[in-house]
């Protein structure tokens, strides 16, 4: 279920309820660069950074603790893809503000903005239904000490393996990183008060 933020911005009561129009556009424009600003934030993250360099990217994110792995072929994402776009779209399409008007100077918008659940549900994990890659850089991803970087017809990056013994030193493991959940919590308050 999506956020719903609800506010009251209150006129300046030397404006006269006839600015109203322009008054919703200025909103209108603040709602939109903060909603262009929240979806910046998301592509300079490292964790988006790095998986959208593919598997020639670096491990930027430290997830993974450096060296040659990086997150794309780990988590196993099909070659040619780009696991981050359906997460902009998303967001393009979800972050929504709507306008009621109640009273002589006053203006209420709402701004629904998705829980990060509804981002879990659209980034499942290329090899396992039901979990998703984008909660698990947030609560961690198994499977590391195993991981071995190596071309192989059967990878789905087409560069990175699960070997059947581990291949790490011992105490490799993945590293949780903040994410979309904090990404989102961080939204759900600046959208609270837009600036005009």
């Amino acid at each position: 279920m999506s956020f719903l933020q609800e506010a009251k911005f209150e006129l300046d009561k030397f404006l006269a309820p006839s600015a109203k129009p322009e008054v919703t556009k200025m909103i209108r424009r603040s709602f939109q660069n903060k909603k262009n600003q929240m979806i910046a934030e998301l592509l300079n993250h490292p964790v988006t950074v790095e998986i959208k360099g593919g598997i020639d990217s670096q491990n930027i994110s430290g997830t993974l603790g450096g060296g040659s792995a990086n997150l794309y072929s780990f988590i196993g994402f099909e070659s040619g893809t780009d696991p981050i776009d359906p997460i902009v779209d998303f967001l393009q399409k979800s972050i929504q503000i709507k306008f009621t008007r109640t009273g002589a100077r006053f203006l209420m918008y709402t701004v629904e903005i998705p829980e990060p659940k509804e981002i879990f549900d659209i980034t499942p994990m290329p090899w396992a239904t039901g979990r998703s890659w984008a909660k698990g850089i947030e609560s961690g991803i198994s499977g590391l000490g195993y991981y071995l970087r190596k071309e192989s017809r059967t990878s789905r990056s087409g560069i990175g393996i699960q070997s059947p013994r581990k291949v790490r030193k011992k105490g490799s493991q993945f590293k949780n990183t903040k994410y979309i959940t904090s990404l989102i919590n961080k939204y759900k308050k600046e959208f609270k008060n837009l600036e005009i």
